[in-house]
This record gives structure tokens, C-alpha cells and sequence, in this order.
């Protein structure tokens, strides 16, 4: 029986992997936090194993130290008495749910990724942070968690059991390259069963009287995975509700990079509503969650620049275009580990559709035509680095480009891009490509509805969204 083990124990492995958790955040060594605190490294490292009962009074200055807001100090105690009052027992985040749309079952993600080892893709451990944690055998995995769904609140465990907490992070990789490669949104419905089962799960912890922060952690990362689907079907209040979850469960947990990450899906489902100062908003609070972090800069610097550009305000537009090109020039290698998504081939891709958006919507607002040249370039640009796999994202460049030719002024070349993919389009039921495809239809018909190839084009630019 380890440290954590029976109703009366003091939950010292917590409270080690909390401490290291917040220590790894802090960008501390060992070494360095126990000069800081006044302790050899060696109490530390026990401390962070679980070995050793935290002395008298550290909790508290650890929590002052590394801004973990009560948590160590609350764990340090039995049953977590003296939790702080946005703390792991706050009611608020174990909140009711949005439904589960669609079957009971939890679906694998249909794509062949299975890390071995966390973190991977930027995927961290939530227990462990980059401990490099073995993952177990998705076909070990997933039985098990159908039997968990399947036996609701009583079968699940105590405590976050950290097998199957590295197995429901080894999940994520492969359900976002699903939700990126698949026309279809239909995995929302397991990414959504899978958040069920962690808020329960983490509330079960909570009243054993453990800490829930590793599994509201990783729920947060999967509300941005509903979140984003959601949106895509058109559920916008749906989706801002998942978004919204799960910035208070990376609140919780003190993860800066789910919050920024989360922060960006307000941008995009306020531009949706084409509310452009609100996605300026959290775009600017993006870029405060922390300065030190490059790619969080970038972030902020592009969806800055799509807001400026939906509002029409070119020369904030066009320095916030500038800005996030330099940052994303100069990610350090944190940033690569946490964001590569923003660097080789996948950054070109995220930066210049970025880029060609805010363009295009700017040549919109103003009717600046050398703007919309250039919106034609930086959407082309990312398209040329775009994988053949991922197809949404395909066909939604492929009609924005059309688009910024129509901005240009050039109607042969706009009908010529889009109609190879004008059929998929229309049928493809994603929010983004919708929108997309209405603002096209509507360019193209109001300034060139006498040209033969624009009356064909119209009806086939018709959305038909089809379910899932």
C-alpha cells in the first residue's frame, strides 16, 4: 500500500506529481526551486517521488513561489481540507454537460496513430508532464474504457490511474488528426463521451478527497476537440459551452498552453458571428496568458490581424500581419515542443491561411485590390505546403483563394480555382467552408452574375450541409 492508499492517508504522491507539475511549468530544475524554498535537491526529488510528508509550512511557500493558488498547500492536508476556494472542490468545474450527440459507443479515431511514448505531438502527460511516459496498447485501452462508459459513476476508479491516463492522452494525437483530415465531424460524438467520462471521473477523485487537476487537465484539452467540431456543425453555443469548460478546467490546472490554445477557438467562433471586436479581444488575451512563450505571440499576432482585417482596419491589419511572420521566425525550442504545429510545412500552412484570411477579409472591407493580390499569394502559399490528407482544410483554401481572386477583381480565375472542388464544397456541412462558399457566392454574383461561367457556378456554390 502506497502513500496514497486508504481514506485517512495524506495523498503525498499528489501532492509529488502536483509539485512537479508546477515546478516543471515554472521552468525550474530540482536544484534550483529547493535553493529558492531553502532545501537540498535531494528533498525535492522526494517530495516529487512521494517518499517523504512536505515539512511544515512549505506547501504554502511552494504555492507562493510557483502561483499554484492553494493547490499544494490544500493537498498537504487531509482530505483536502482547506482547499482554496477556486480549488479542485469548486462545484463550478464539474458543471452539467452539453448531450453527447450521437451513439453510446467510444470509437478508436480511425487514423493510424498510436504514440509509445508521451509527450508526443505536444501532447503532455497531464500526471507527468514530460516525464516520457510508456502509453499502454490501444487494444489493451479501449476495452477497458468502454467498460468504464459502459458502467457509469460507480465503476470508476478513486484515483487517476495513470495507465489509463496516458492512454486517454495517447488518444488526443490521433482523435485532432482526425477532426483535420475528415470531412465528416462524426467523431465528436467519442471525443465527447470520452469528456464525460473524465468530469466524472475527476469528480469521483475529488470526493475521495485526491486532486482531479490531471484529469481536468486533460479534459480541457478534449473540450477544445468538441469545441472545434461542434463549430464546424454549425453549433456555435455548443461549442463556445465546450470552449468556455474547458478554459475553467485549464484555469484549474494551470495549463497556459490548453488556455492559449482555447482562446484562439473564441477567436474563430466570434469571427464566425463576424463579431470582430470580441475576436480582437481574445485575441489580445491570448497573447497575455504568457509573453515568454513565442508561439503564443504568433498566435496572437495572427488572429489580431484576421480581426483587424474583418473590421476593415488595414494598417493595424497589415502591422499585425508583419509581427506574427517575425514571431513565428523566431520560435525557441520550448515553443517547438508545445506548438509543432506552428513550425516546418504544418506553421507555413497555419501562418499564411492566417495571413491570406485577414488579407482577403481586409480587400472585402475595402476594396483594396493590391491587398487581395497579396491574399491570393499567402493563401496559395499555404495550400503549396498543405499534405493531400488533410481535406477539409483543402477545400476551404481552395474557396478562399477563389475568393481573393474575386477581391482581385478576376472572376475567370476565381470560377477556375473553385469549381474543381465546388460540388465537395457545397456538401461538405463544415461551418468554415460555409462561410467561405456564401461570401464567394455572394462576391461573384453581385459584380459578375452576366457572365455565363458565374451563372453555372452559382447553384453548384449552393452549401448542402449533410449531417455528421
Amino acid at each position: 500500500m502506497d502513500a496514497g492508499d486508504g481514506p485517512g492517508a495524506r495523498p503525498w504522491a499528489e501532492f509529488g506529481r502536483e509539485l512537479r507539475v508546477w515546478r516543471r511549468r515554472a521552468g525550474l530544475t530540482q536544484g534550483q526551486l529547493g535553493l529558492r524554498v531553502g532545501y537540498h535537491y535531494s528533498v525535492i526529488s522526494k517530495l516529487e517521488s512521494g517518499l517523504r510528508e512536505p515539512p511544515m509550512g512549505l506547501p504554502r511557500r511552494l504555492d507562493a513561489l510557483l502561483g499554484s493558488d492553494g493547490t499544494l498547500t490544500a493537498l498537504a492536508e487531509p482530505s483536502g481540507r482547506g482547499r482554496p476556494p477556486r480549488g479542485p472542490s469548486d462545484p463550478t468545474l464539474f458543471p452539467v454537460l452539453p448531450a453527447v450527440d450521437g451513439t453510446e459507443a467510444l470509437a478508436a479515431p480511425g487514423v493510424p496513430v498510436w504514440p509509445p511514448l508521451l509527450p508526443y505531438a505536444g501532447f503532455a502527460c497531464p500526471l507527468h508532464d514530460v516525464a516520457g511516459c510508456p502509453v499502454p496498447g490501444p487494444h489493451d485501452l479501449l476495452p477497458a474504457l468502454a467498460r468504464l462508459v459502459r458502467g457509469g459513476p460507480a465503476a470508476l476508479p478513486d484515483r487517476a490511474v495513470p495507465d489509463l491516463v496516458h492512454g486517454l492522452t495517447a488518444l488526443l494525437p490521433g482523435y485532432t488528426r482526425a477532426s483535420v483530415e475528415q470531412v465528416s465531424t462524426e467523431v465528436v460524438s467519442s471525443i465527447e463521451r470520452v469528456l464525460h467520462l473524465l468530469v466524472g471521473w475527476a469528480e469521483v477523485v475529488d470526493r475521495a478527497g485526491r486532486s482531479p487537476l490531471a484529469l481536468l487537465r486533460l479534459a480541457a484539452q478534449y473540450a477544445q476537440l468538441a469545441a472545434r467540431l461542434r463549430m464546424q456543425r454549425g453549433q456555435s453555443v455548443v461549442g463556445m459551452a465546450w470552449v468556455a469548460h474547458g478554459l475553467a478546467w485549464a484555469g484549474a490546472g494551470a495549463d497556459t498552453v490548453a488556455r492559449a490554445t482555447l482562446l484562439s477557438d473564441f477567436c474563430t467562433l466570434t469571427r464566425l458571428d463576424r463579431d470582430a471586436a470580441s475576436s480582437l479581444a481574445y485575441a489580445r488575451a491570448l497573447g497575455e496568458v504568457d509573453r515568454q512563450r513565442g508561439w503564443m505571440a504568433t498566435l496572437s499576432h495572427l488572429y489580431q490581424a484576421r480581426a483587424y482585417g474583418l473590421a476593415g482596419a488595414a494598417d493595424e491589419c497589415l502591422r499585425q500581419v508583419l509581427l506574427g511572420r517575425r514571431r513565428l521566425d523566431r520560435l525557441d525550442a520550448r515553443d517547438v515542443a508545445e506548438a509543432p504545429w506552428l513550425t516546418g510545412d504544418a506553421g507555413v500552412v497555419r501562418a499564411e491561411s492566417s495571413i491570406g484570411g485577414a488579407l482577403r477579409d481586409l480587400a472585402a472591407a475595402t476594396g483594396d485590390r493590391a491587398t487581395a493580390r497579396r491574399a491570393v499569394h499567402a493563401t496559395s502559399r499555404s495550400l503549396s505546403h498543405l499534405p493531400a490528407r488533410m481535406r477539409p482544410t483543402y477545400l476551404l483554401l481552395t474557396v478562399r483563394l477563389a475568393d481573393a481572386y474575386a477581391c482581385a477583381g478576376e472572376p475567370d480565375a476565381a470560377v477556375a480555382v473553385v469549381a474543381p472542388v465546388a460540388a465537395a464544397a457545397a456538401r461538405s456541412g463544415r461551418a468554415t467552408i460555409t462561410h467561405e462558399l456564401r461570401g464567394l457566392r455572394a462576391r461573384l454574383a453581385h459584380h459578375w452574375s452576366d457572365l455565363p461561367e458565374v451563372r453555372d457556378l452559382h447553384d453548384r456554390l449552393r452549401p448542402t450541409p449533410q449531417s455528421g
